[in-house]
């Protein structure tokens, strides 16, 4: 099955062709440094994660880029507010965002540029939209003439009657029109500036996309991605602003996740309800989380709730106990690599299942479900008392194979165990031999306490952390 998306621009799901045969070259829109992420902000990141991913596994090249938007207004407020300067928040929350995008098993983007090292070019693409006669200079602000973009509102698919009185837009007497938006803001006093055509100031949000997209991936890429949140007014400025300059088409499909709600309410900061994720992986396990935010297609809404995170729990839970019990397995069983035909075609029917999932349009719920049919398959051999390595290996190579897409596992292995944990353990049956039950029983609540649970299996005692 050929892979197919759903592009938000044409409204349907497309064959995947991309430009040039085994490259993919994909923007998706970073964060502006002005804070830590939360939860909300994890659902892009994970998703298009797991794209790349998978398109890696499909044996494409993948040029994977997302920036940081690290001078805006919020910035410059926040940078106040902290008595630092704006570079030195960027700086402190860059890295933090590389940090727990870390901790989430996010693969390292390709490129993350950011605005203040791409100043000239997005300058330089100002100066062309005015040339082109797409903007105007105003007291010292450029803004882009919508109504000269003929197209303007096909991604979000509205045109601009309907964008006049179905957002709120601000007043402002140096627009042509309200639905203008800006691509150069003039310097307040004490403000960080870059000097320009049009006078001291610095760049609008959207057009750091075009001009960053432009030099780093080229006139038209593959993919474009970010949030539902994006859709309008931010790719729908991109779109205009690139396609006015290029002529041609910014990307030819359009990606966008839906929304996080928290207890069926959505995230707002009148609410409160943000989480960061920081706070919440010292709660859980960053895979539960990963593995939640998977758990949807990603253009369905999610909710995340206490109950939803334990089910996810314990439904990650099974696909580890599987691989961990996979791997114990593997030290005593039998040396053959001798294995059933009628196993490997039905792992080969299972990984196949997968595939198609994930070529319908990223269905990684439904993927997912071919993970936990190879798990069924998987506990059904192990309940034999004999067992061969090549099987083994068979069943743990494939749980590896979806685990570069979906990035869901610990792989924490017996081999890599903690040496106190294990002298505990010899102690602990030592203490027991001896029939010293107190201190056997003072050692397994220890070691509970510690999160590690102890399993008697035929094969002997072994672990697993919680």
């Amino acid at each position: 099955m050929t892979l197919r998306v759903y592009n938000t621009l044409t409204r349907k799901k497309e064959e995947f062709v991309p430009i040039e045969p085994g490259k993919v070259k994909m923007y998706v829109c970073g964060p502006t440094v002005y804070n830590y992420i939360h939860i909300g902000n994890g659902r892009p990141v994970i998703f298009f994660d797991v794209v790349r991913r998978y398109l890696e596994s499909q044996k494409y090249e993948v040029t994977y880029i997302t920036n940081f938007t690290d001078v805006d207004d919020k910035m410059i407020r926040k940078a106040e507010e902290l008595a630092v300067t704006v570079p030195e928040l960027a700086e402190t929350f860059i890295q933090a965002f590389l940090d727990d995008v870390k901790t989430l098993g996010v693969h390292d983007a390709t490129l993350n540029p950011r605005v203040t090292e791409n100043i000239q070019e997005i300058i330089d693409f100002i100066a062309a939209l005015v040339e082109k006669d797409f903007a105007y200079e105003a007291r010292g602000d450029v803004y882009y003439r919508t109504s000269k973009f003929a197209e303007y509102g096909k991604l979000s698919n509205q045109n601009l009657e309907e964008l006049q009185y179905g957002i709120r837009i601000e007043v402002d007497d140096r627009k042509e029109s309200p639905q203008d938006f800006v691509l150069w803001k003039a310097a307040k006093p004490g403000e960080i500036y870059w000097d320009s055509p049009w006078g001291q100031g610095r760049p609008g949000w959207h057009i750091e996309c075009s001009a960053m997209v432009r030099k780093y991936l080229g006139e038209t890429i593959d993919i474009h991605g970010g949030g539902q949140d994006l859709t309008f007014p931010h790719h729908e400025c991109e779109i205009a602003q690139t396609e006015a300059v290029t002529g041609h088409p910014m990307a030819n499909y359009w990606l966008h996740n839906a929304f996080l709600n928290i207890d069926n309410e959505k995230m707002s900061k009148s609410l409160g309800n943000g989480i960061l994720i920081r706070d919440l992986v010292k709660q859980i396990k960053p895979q539960v989380f990963r593995f939640f935010m998977l758990s949807a297609h990603y253009r369905n809404p999610l909710n995340f709730s206490d109950e939803s995170l334990k089910q996810a729990s314990n439904a990650l839970e099974r696909i580890q106990n599987a691989y961990d019990n996979l791997k114990h397995r593997l030290t005593t069983a039998s040396a053959t690599s001798e294995i059933e035909s009628a196993l490997t075609d039905r792992l080969a029917a299972i990984a196949s299942q997968f595939d198609d999932k994930m070529n319908d349009d990223f269905n990684t719920p439904d993927a997912i479900t071919a993970v936990f049919d190879l798990v069924a398959e998987a506990n059904l051999y192990l309940q034999q008392e004999r067992v061969n390595a090549g099987a083994l290996q068979l069943f743990l190579d494939q749980l590896q194979v979806f685990d570069q897409t979906l990035g869901i596992l610990s792989q924490q292995t017996d081999e890599l165990l903690d040496e106190e944990i294990e002298q505990l353990i010899i102690e602990r049956t030592e203490s027991r031999k001896s029939k010293n039950w107190a201190r056997a029983d003072e050692i397994r609540d220890l070691l509970t306490e510690k999160g590690i649970f102890l399993e008697d299996t035929p094969q002997g005692i072994r672990w697993r952390r919680k």
